[in-house]
């Protein structure tokens, strides 16, 4: 598995000026002026951090430390950091380490921001395919649906919307063009509606439905949310389970033979639908 690949704001001297000419406009615009400064330069600063933490944990990987590379991206993300190749090594690091669980959240959360990368989804593909025992399958449809992410959904479904409404406006305006424009203004239409339908399943399914990952060796679910309450079923590393509720330290789920047992949130990773 393949891992994916500085400006710095120097500090203005000090100018002295006599108070006489100091205006407030003047001083409220320089102390504007300084926090802009600041801004920029601690985000510079920060950006730099970021890649040079970055670079450190690839090196860990091409030395075949995998642990302490993962541990070096999960650093990373902790900071609220999060891009398809951060997510994407990650993943690869915690594959390398025996961590399946974790690999395959890593590779969904990557994938949920970069849906159509065919190496990230071909990783995915292999990782799920190590995972012993029962285990939810993504349907056709929700492979299709989760083609485009949220945000690119919402743009193509507005883009056609107001295509077809610009050709409405044109054929009320321009009764001559009406013949011209039926069969485009209902093409976009059509195109409109069905962009609108695949949006709102996709919406559903990231809003309504999460999943959860065991991120353990050998967990067991019980039948209630304590410590005493009787196994319900067995789920091993990287089993994926749809979770149905949620009460404080536990999740309910439910794996793909029908099964429903609490697990403690520490033993799976909780991620939003696709």
């Amino acid at each position: 598995m393949k891992i994916r690949s500085s400006k710095f704001c120097r500090k203005r001297g000090d100018e002295s000026q006599t108070a006489k000419n100091l205006e407030t406009p003047h001083v409220v615009s320089y102390g504007v002026l300084l926090i802009l400064i600041a801004l920029v330069c601690a985000g510079n600063v920060f950006a730099s951090d970021m890649a040079s933490d970055f670079s450190a944990a690839n090196r860990f990987y091409a030395q075949g430390k995998f642990p302490e590379a993962a541990k070096a991206y999960e650093t990373i993300l902790q900071t609220g950091v999060e891009s398809p190749a951060l997510l994407f090594n990650y993943g690869n690091a915690e594959f390398k380490s025996g961590h399946l669980g974790r690999a395959i959240a890593a590779y969904q959360r990557a994938e949920q921001l970069s849906p159509r990368d065919a190496e990230l989804r071909a990783n995915l593909a292999f990782a799920r395919n190590q995972v012993q025992g029962v285990t939810l399958r993504e349907s056709r449809w929700q492979n299709w649906v989760g083609a485009l992410t949220l945000n690119e959904g919402v743009t193509l479904t507005a883009v056609l919307f107001w295509l077809t409404f610009a050709l409405l406006i044109a054929r009320q305006l321009r009764p001559a063009l009406v013949p011209k424009l039926k069969s485009a203004t209902r093409i976009f239409a059509v195109l409109t509606v069905f962009s609108a339908t695949v949006l709102g399943l996709q919406a559903a399914s990231h809003f309504s439905s999460a999943t959860a990952i065991v991120v353990a060796d050998n967990v067991t679910a019980r039948s209630g949310p304590f410590d005493d309450a009787q196994s319900a079923f067995t789920a091993r590393d990287g089993a994926e389970l749809s979770v149905l509720d949620r009460r404080e330290d536990w999740v309910q789920v439910a794996d793909g033979a029908g099964k429903t047992g609490w697990l403690p949130v520490k033993q799976v990773e909780v991620l939003p639908g696709a």
